[in-house]
């Protein structure tokens, strides 16, 4: 008996209905592997079910070597085998949906914790971290005409590393400030971390988790974006924050699968400090 000329049609148009989910859901897992190898194969039996029955050839074997016993039951056992991985290829999405779901919690209530942080900051007068101007209410005498010239960011970088180098954090911070109060120059990025390593450095942890913060939102795939959220995660961690501490490494290790060599020490002690899972 030939296959039905309609049956490998639909089997065709169900797989190819499967896979593109399997490729939304984009699972590297061994089971979404898997998944996909047993869809590859079942596409393979069907195009030759499909050439078979445009040339008006026979059945294959079953899959056991005994002979199928007609058309009905090669088709009947391929739909039920379509079902099954495609339930399978469900479950895995619903299982990347929630996985997705909770890290948008985790992100969302980390935002919170830094926002809430940054405004009890500026409720105690706190330094600004972004090189604000003074208050209009504030008379600013001008500057003296033998005033020594404002470094160049370049200059100051430069400078600013090297007291960081030599735990001269309080010089780190004033380069650091100057840099950042020059908004127009491309050294401005740097400066905002250099900041925050000087604040961390005096042990000034809430300012410090505030400017890391902000490094990071200057440029979320930046040269100091991995450095920025490892700093965030230990000026958390410095005040006791260690669920948020937690989460914001969830967040780096989830947008740098592979982190910086020089930086996997580092993370590793973070997380056993915090105390991560």
């Amino acid at each position: 008996m030939r296959v039905s000329s309609i049956a490998v049609p639909i089997l065709a148009a169900l797989l190819a209905a499967t896979v593109p989910s399997i490729a939304r859901a984009q699972v590297d897992s061994r089971e979404g592997i898997a998944l996909q190898n047993q869809i590859y194969q079942l596409r393979q039996e069907i195009l030759t079910l499909r050439d078979q029955a445009a040339h008006g050839g026979g059945l294959p074997p079953a899959r056991g070597g005994a002979p199928s016993g007609g058309g009905n039951d090669m088709v009947t056992q391929l739909l039920t085998r379509v079902d099954t991985l495609d339930d399978q290829v469900r479950q895995l999405r619903g299982r990347i949906d929630e996985l997705q779901n909770h890290m948008q919690r985790q992100n969302a209530d980390l935002a919170k914790r830094v926002d809430d942080m940054a405004y009890q900051l500026s409720k105690t007068g706190a330094a600004p971290t972004q090189g604000e101007a003074p208050s209009p209410l504030v008379p600013v005498p001008p500057p003296p005409s033998n005033a020594p010239r404002v470094r160049t960011p370049e200059i100051a970088m430069q400078e600013g590393n090297a007291a960081l180098a030599r735990r001269d954090y309080p010089g780190a911070e004033q380069a650091a400030r100057e840099v950042i109060a020059q908004r127009a120059s491309p050294r401005a990025y740097d400066g905002q971390m250099l900041l925050a390593q000087a604040l961390f450095g005096q042990r000034q942890y809430p300012e410090a988790a505030i400017a890391f913060d902000d490094t990071y939102k200057r440029n979320r795939k930046g040269t100091h974006a991995q450095d920025a959220l490892l700093g965030l995660t230990n000026a958390l961690t410095a005040i006791n924050e260690k669920k948020a501490a937690c989460d914001n490494l969830a967040k780096l290790k989830t947008e740098f699968p592979q982190p910086r060599p020089d930086l996997r020490d580092g993370i590793a002690a973070a997380a056993q400090r915090a105390g991560c899972r």
